[in-house]
């Protein structure tokens, strides 16, 4: 009877959990509803179209966003501290970048947002002429595509893990990014400019935000001396910035 009733209290603060996420969520997504609401009704004046299927379905974005934090919380966050930890108290520093890139490297791979802008970039580049327009061309362009991302994220981990460890100012290297963006942009083929651009952000989204920011946060507060709010966070901007640099090199040269 005792170990039942402890069983039962965790899977009640789960619960409890869970609808205090579920309520911050449709707070969150209340001004987004407010807004479509009111130019489909008041500016367009017309019925929202399949409200059912909309209602269905923006039922199932709540209660998937609600989750997905609920995960956040429980799993990616204190999973990649602790890693962080772990790799710092082991003191071996080259298992630590190793780690690093790859999980850059394979969180990026398996970013949806990042597969679904790949595919429709093999779709534009084929009508646009850039590529056969055969599927196997297609594929071949989107897997480049991916690639060359998921290796610029690995990198930027990598980098972002010496500037903790370092103690480097993020400032210095994100605007001397930015200026090898800029200086780039002057050379690389206008049709790969913009995909370059996007490639950036969608490349931190759901799968690989939590975790690079866990890692970040785990490995300043495991080394002595390092602020977990100074020198924690930065690493997201790295993630963002170098695909950027990656895929218009990756344009220019094949």
């Amino acid at each position: 009877m005792i170990s039942a009733r402890k069983s039962r209290k965790p899977l009640k603060a789960l619960i409890l959990q869970f609808i205090k996420s579920l309520r911050q969520s449709f707070q969150d997504l209340l001004p987004i509803i407010l807004v479509i609401a009111f130019f489909q009704l008041v500016v367009l004046k017309q019925a929202v179209p399949q409200l059912g299927q909309i209602l269905a379905g923006g039922l199932m974005v709540l209660v998937g966003l609600s989750l997905f934090v609920q995960g956040l919380q429980l799993a990616l966050f204190p999973l990649g501290e602790e890693m962080a930890y772990s790799f710092v108290k082991k003191g071996n520093l080259w298992l630590l970048l190793i780690f690093a890139f790859t999980l850059g490297f394979g969180t990026t791979v398996a970013e949806p947002a990042l597969i679904a802008i790949a595919d429709e970039a093999a779709t534009i580049a084929a009508s646009g002429g850039v590529i056969e327009n055969i599927e196997s061309a297609r594929n071949r362009y989107a897997t480049g595509l991916r690639l060359v991302v998921a290796l610029a994220v690995g990198f930027a981990l990598l980098i972002g893990v010496i500037r903790i460890l370092k103690g480097w100012p993020v400032q210095y290297l994100i605007i001397g990014g930015y200026l090898g963006v800029v200086i780039m942009t002057a050379f690389a083929p206008k049709e790969i400019i913009g995909i370059a651009y996007d490639s950036g952000g969608v490349t931190t989204s759901t799968v690989t935000v939590p975790l690079v920011a866990a890692l970040g946060i785990g490995l300043a507060s495991s080394i002595r001396g390092r602020d977990p709010l100074i020198d924690g966070f930065g690493l997201i901007a790295f993630a963002s910035l170098t695909p950027m640099i990656f895929v218009m090199a990756y344009g220019m040269f094949f």
